[in-house]
Parts: C-alpha cells; sequence; structure tokens
C-alpha cells in the first residue's frame, strides 16, 4: 500500500506540472543547526523574522507529520536575457501558483486514502525546504547555497506537503559541483563569502528586496543595474545550461518587465506601480524601494541627457529615502 500510494502521489504530482518530486521524513536538525550558525554571525541583516519564528513550526499538539511531500516548480520564463529583475519575479507571484498546486495534491490523496492531516508549506515559516529538496532527491546544493536538479538546474520553487502518513522515501543525490566556484566568482558583491554561505547584508536580492533603508554606498556601484533581485550566480552555473523554459505561463513576463527600460520603469507613478504589478511578488516593496532601486541602477547607467532627466524628475520626492538614492545617482553620473 505505502509504495503504491508514493508512485500515485509522484504521478498526480506530475499531472499537476510539478517539475520534480520526492519523499522524505521531516528531520532536519542538522540544517536547523546550520542556520542557528549563520544567524548567529548576523549574515541575516535587518530580516529579523527568522529569529523570531520557531523551529517545528510544521508540527503542533495535534498533528505529528511522519512524512514530506517536496515538491519542485520550473519558473524559468522565456524572456530577456538581460532583464535587470530576476527571472523567478517578472510573472505571477510564485506563493500562489506553488500553494495552489500543493493543497490541489493534497485533496487527491484525500480523495485516494480518505482523510488525513497535512499542511501545506511554500517558502514560509521556518520550514528547511532545501534540506527537506536535498535529503527527497529533489537535487544537491550548489555553493551558492541554491539547490541544483541535474536537468533543470537550478531555475526552481519549493514546496512542502507535511504529512500525518508514512509514504515511502527517496535517497539524496549525489552532489555535482566538484571544483567549479562559477556562481562564487559571478557575484559582483562578494556576498558568497565561501562554498554554501551566503551574507544576505551583500547580497542583491537582499538589498533591492528585503532591506528597507538607505543602500550602503559601498554596494551601490556594485549592484549593477539590478532592480530587483539577481541572478548572477545562477547565470553563471554550467548546470543551467540544461535548464529548459517553464510550460506553466504563470511565470511568463507581465507587463513588459523584461523588455521595459529602466527610464520607463522610473517614470511610473504609485498608482502605476500598484497596477503593473498586480499579482506580482514585486508589489511588496512599494513603491519608494522600486524608486531607490532604479535610482542607483539609473546611477550605474552611461551617462546621457535621457538619464540625467529622469532622476532629476524626481529630485523633490516627498521620500527621503528616493531623494537621497536620485541625489548620489546624480552627483556619479556628473562626476564621470
Amino acid at each position: 500500500m505505502t509504495n503504491n500510494l508514493t508512485a500515485k502521489i509522484k504521478q498526480w504530482a506530475k499531472e499537476l506540472e510539478f517539475t520534480e518530486v520526492g519523499i522524505t521524513t521531516p528531520e532536519t536538525e542538522t540544517a536547523k543547526q546550520k542556520l542557528a550558525k549563520w544567524l548567529a554571525k548576523g549574515y541575516h541583516g535587518t530580516m529579523t523574522y527568522m529569529t523570531k519564528q520557531p523551529y517545528g513550526s510544521e508540527t503542533s499538539s495535534e498533528f505529528t507529520p511522519k512524512s514530506v511531500i517536496s515538491c519542485a516548480v520550473n519558473y524559468l520564463p522565456d524572456c530577456n536575457s538581460n532583464t535587470n529583475i530576476s527571472r523567478y519575479a517578472l510573472g505571477r507571484d510564485y506563493h500562489k501558483v506553488v500553494r495552489n498546486r500543493l493543497h490541489k495534491l493534497a485533496k487527491k490523496i484525500e480523495i485516494e486514502i480518505g482523510p488525513h492531516k497535512y499542511r501545506c508549506f511554500n517558502d514560509s515559516s521556518q520550514i528547511q525546504e532545501k534540506a527537506l529538496a536535498i535529503n527527497a532527491g529533489i537535487g544537491w546544493q550548489g555553493k551558492n547555497s541554491l539547490i541544483i536538479n541535474p536537468n533543470h538546474g537550478s531555475w526552481l520553487f519549493l514546496g512542502e506537503i507535511f504529512t500525518d502518513l508514512e509514504l515511502a522515501c527517496d535517497q539524496p543525490q549525489e552532489p555535482h559541483c566538484g571544483n567549479c566556484n562559477a556562481c562564487i566568482k559571478a557575484c559582483p558583491t562578494k556576498a558568497i563569502v565561501k562554498p554554501y554561505q551566503i551574507d544576505a547584508r551583500r547580497c542583491i536580492a537582499y538589498l533591492t528586496i528585503e532591506h528597507k533603508g538607505s543602500i550602503p554606498l559601498e554596494l551601490r556601484p556594485l549592484m549593477g543595474k539590478q532592480i530587483y533581485g539577481c541572478d548572477f550566480c545562477q547565470a553563471a552555473c554550467p548546470w543551467n545550461r540544461f535548464a529548459k523554459t517553464s510550460p506553466l505561463t504563470d511565470f511568463q513576463p507581465r507587463n513588459n518587465l523584461d523588455t521595459a527600460t529602466l527610464i520607463e520603469l522610473f517614470g511610473w507613478s504609485e498608482e502605476e506601480f500598484l497596477i503593473k504589478t498586480e499579482g506580482s511578488s514585486i508589489r511588496r516593496i512599494g513603491h519608494e524601494r522600486w524608486l531607490r532601486n532604479i535610482a542607483v541602477a539609473l546611477g550605474n547607467s552611461p551617462q546621457n541627457g535621457q538619464t540625467i532627466a529622469a532622476l532629476k524628475s524626481r529630485l523633490q520626492h516627498s521620500s527621503d529615502l528616493v531623494r537621497e538614492h536620485v541625489a548620489w545617482a546624480l552627483d556619479r553620473l556628473t562626476s564621470l
């Protein structure tokens, strides 16, 4: 029964367009210990929520999971390779896409065997998603800390179903990064301080998304033209040569986010920003940080009249944060 049900679950997952699926136990104590050491170094920066959420939040007094169904979804869009926005954010918010499919999978199981206790997770709580994916055979951890699958590279979203069912577990894959350090060399801000360890305070994704205040002066010139997230380490990974475009239309670029110029994006009013980022993960940073990020990107662009004029148009913005970064950009361009 266990093996038969496990096989059915994997088939249903494929029908729901999950790229990979594997089964493991909920045990991630080693990963939790590594996280605690990482937090102790302060590498999480201002992401204080990572220190407040309790470990083991996947369990409760009424529910103790016995198995974890680990799922991965390929999100690689068909887009301009030089986009200033991380590929994962060009389309629909992945939380909704992945979690909806997880619940559908859980319901399929329920139809087959009757009620079972479960909880679905996707980039939420303090779940050790990467450790679970590794244990379930989805892939191995690359030196940039991301999960790499030999067939799909690292362009993967992860999600889990914690269940009280006892299912047949899969075996982890052997890591295949070898002596390659391409991702480490590709990081412009040197955020990968050593293999498998990221100092988020230097990461462009952190600086443009999680960090709410002023971007450190010494890091601004290193950020290039990135305005939301960063794909440098993934683009450099040799395993991503094997990646194929996602079949899910949800992840295809919306509102020309992959082709619009920085000046166009900088010209969006707050109303336009809210309309054009509806249903997108980009909306969470708000219009103020959107302008902050683009101001830095414009400051790292070639000097021309259009760029200068665009920046000057925001010099009197109501936000101190925006004005500060616009002034920095103008000073940087006019001093070239």
